[in-house]
């Protein structure tokens, strides 16, 4: 055994300066990814959270919520300027994606972030909104249509997360590790190599059969996600779904405002035959638009999606004849 010690004290030792070098390397990065698409819009208060929000254009209100591992910059990338020709547009970092913050214990479930989107409703003054809500921001609009209707003038879905999956998507099995402190350790030292060495079988299936465009990481906002930060934001966001989606998808059969949705029949994230022809068919009176495409439809389909979002608004803004 004592003749052991110095192999096991010079492997410990190594295992240590391998960590110390990636996490200075992870935070060099994260440091370089900062500077290099820092915020664009103001911070604003709300309870449990500081949200990073960006606004445009005047007219009737839509608000934006972006996915899993997301952030205002999917919507930003092409959909936003054409709305907001028409329209007040708002769009947000939800709490820790981003450049927005969430407050340390405050839950990251749906009905927590709803909740947040209620707060926001209210301090920004916006009249009974068209929320859209692209992927898990639809789970989210979905329960804020459920929690709060009074302040929801209707919903434009897009790929839509709206019932339980049978399967977590590969892309994101590192966010359901169950400890917390391993998720920590992953995301300041091999998070962004792994992203680095991984990101085109990422990309093929977080946009397939699209083509992920080669703009994406700085135009969209893509390299924002590689921050350890927002990794551990997503986390706490996909385990939250996944433990509060069961007690909303009851609730649809309640809502009485517009409900639109629109997904691509290849998606490869979501099942659109379950969280879009079954969703659809439990709401009353709600308007289901099937595309060809993949999961990430605001940046690969930005013309089908303003029209879509357009449409809804002005649906909902029509005067009613007597």
């Amino acid at each position: 055994m004592n003749a052991l010690l110095p192999v096991i004290v010079a492997v410990v030792g190594l295992l240590v300066l391998i960590g110390l070098a990636l996490f200075l390397y992870t935070w060099r990065t994260t440091r370089k990814i900062e500077a290099a698409l820092p915020p664009t819009g103001r911070f604003i208060d709300v309870p449990g959270a500081q949200l990073h929000v960006v606004e445009r254009g005047t007219g009737p209100a839509i608000l934006l919520v972006h996915g899993l591992s997301g952030q205002l910059g999917n919507f930003d990338y092409g959909m936003i300027e054409p709305l907001a020709r028409d329209f007040r547009v708002v769009a947000i970092d939800r709490p820790a994606a981003g450049y927005s913050t969430r407050a340390p214990g405050t839950p990251a479930d749906l009905p927590a972030q709803a909740d947040t989107l209620a707060a926001l409703i209210d301090k920004l003054g916006l009249d009974k909104p068209l929320v859209v809500g692209h992927s898990l921001g639809g789970a989210i609009a979905l329960t804020l249509a459920s929690r709060h209707p009074e302040r929801v003038g209707g919903l434009a879905l897009i790929a839509p997360l709206t019932h339980p999956p049978e399967h977590i998507s590969p892309v994101f099995e590192a966010m359901t590790i169950p400890s917390a402190w391993k998720r920590k350790l992953l995301a300041w030292t091999l998070l962004i190599p792994m992203s680095i060495r991984n990101r085109e079988q990422v990309m093929d299936i977080v946009f397939g059969p699209d083509r992920a465009p080669d703009d994406f990481p700085m135009r969209g906002g893509g390299l924002l996600a590689m921050r350890p930060s927002h990794f551990l934001g997503a986390s706490e966001d996909l385990i939250g779904a996944a433990s509060s989606l069961p007690a909303v998808v009851p609730h649809y059969g309640t809502l009485r405002m517009p409900v639109h949705v629109l997904y691509g029949r290849e998606d490869r994230i979501l099942d659109y035959k379950l969280n879009g022809e079954a969703f659809a068919a439990k709401v009353p009176g709600a308007r289901l638009t099937l595309v060809s495409g993949g999961h990430m439809l605001p940046v690969t389909a930005i013309d089908t999606s303003v029209d879509f979002v357009r449409n809804a608004a002005l649906q909902l803004h029509e005067p009613v004849s007597a």
